[in-house]
């Protein structure tokens, strides 16, 4: 990624959520660049700092939702990549107050310290293309208006208006990333409703049945770990023109959930030697309505912006991603 990491040069950068899943992929990316990471997590123990690197590298054991912790970790950051997040839809919607104090007002309480501080530092911020809610259309661009219809998207919709508030109206720079469906090699979601082509991948390996709720007719867009990776880098390398804006990031192409499911199946039982069935059940009774949609991303204006390409089609991806669970690399 020399050709995406190269702004990062003697750079001081911030990652929070650097344990987790995009976290720690992009403390593998920019490891390989002289620069400063500090690296914060609540789990300081999961943070991954033992790759090869040209990068200076500090962990610190952080919680995000501590009023103060801003005015503790941001002197002399440069850029600021904020991945530490609750990130399941049903828990948000049974505990809105929780969700709000980790998703929204860590970000109100950024840009609070950077006012008072008169520092300014740039930060990237992953958004989630359900923040559009029930879209109509297909594919999905910046410029549909946004109807969220669960806490988690009011959530990270209201941290997206203030980085917004940040960049437009106080002279700071930020730019947010609506993802789609991210999946690859790298750490286990901590939560049953996130990662589920992962999921289905460790399920296949361990020679359970795949399930899909209904026909598995829905599509979704699948973006590989490495090209999201890419694209946060560019993000944050391009804030001259992304700057206040939101993008929608995915791969821009559409596969059912039974296509993909079907896909993990043969993968795995080609590289694995593990044959497993696919079972269709009946739709659970507490399914949000987010999921009774079809979602492709249509990327021009990120691809515009920053010159970013995705590079890896699903199948590479299923291959990649089970032969990382296999053992077959040591790191993702």
């Amino acid at each position: 990624m020399e050709k995406e990491t190269g702004y990062y040069k003697d750079k001081t950068i911030l990652i929070t959520g650097a344990a987790g899943f995009i976290g720690s992929s992009l403390i593998r990316a920019l490891s390989q660049v002289e620069c400063s990471l500090i690296c914060c997590s609540r789990e300081l123990g999961k943070i991954e700092t033992n790759v090869p690197s040209k990068a200076r590298i500090l962990t610190r054991e952080i919680d995000i939702r501590y009023p103060s912790i801003w005015e503790e970790i941001l002197k002399g950051v440069d850029i600021v990549f904020h991945f530490a997040a609750q990130t399941s839809s049903k828990f948000a919607n049974e505990n809105p107050s929780v969700d709000m104090d980790t998703n929204f007002a860590p970000i109100a309480r950024f840009v609070e310290t950077c006012q008072k501080k008169a520092i300014w530092p740039d930060i990237v911020f992953p958004g989630t293309v359900t923040e559009a809610g029930l879209t109509k259309t297909c594919p999905v661009d910046e410029m549909i208006r946004d109807v969220p219809i669960t806490v988690y998207d009011i959530n990270k919709l209201s941290a997206e208006n203030y980085l917004c508030y940040y960049a437009n109206q106080l002279g700071g720079r930020a730019v947010t990333l609506r993802l789609a469906n991210v999946y690859g090699p790298g750490p286990k979601s901590g939560r049953p409703d996130r990662g589920i082509l992962n999921m289905m991948v460790m399920r296949a390996l361990a020679g359970k049945p795949l399930t899909v709720y209904g026909d598995g007719n829905y599509v979704r867009d699948y973006l590989f770990i490495d090209d999201a990776v890419k694209a946060f880098l560019l993000a944050g390398a391009r804030l001259d023109t992304a700057n206040g804006k939101h993008y929608v990031v995915g791969s821009g192409i559409g596969h059912t959930i039974r296509e993909m499911i079907k896909t993990v199946r043969d993968l795995v039982a080609e590289i694995g030697g593990k044959r497993v069935a696919v079972d269709h059940i009946g739709l659970p009774s507490d399914l949000s309505p987010i999921e009774f949609r079809h979602f492709v991303a249509d990327t021009a204006l990120f691809r515009a912006d920053s010159g970013w390409i995705p590079e890896v089609s699903l199948e590479e991806g299923i291959t990649r991603t089970i032969t990382f669970f296999l053992g077959g690399q040591e790191n993702p």
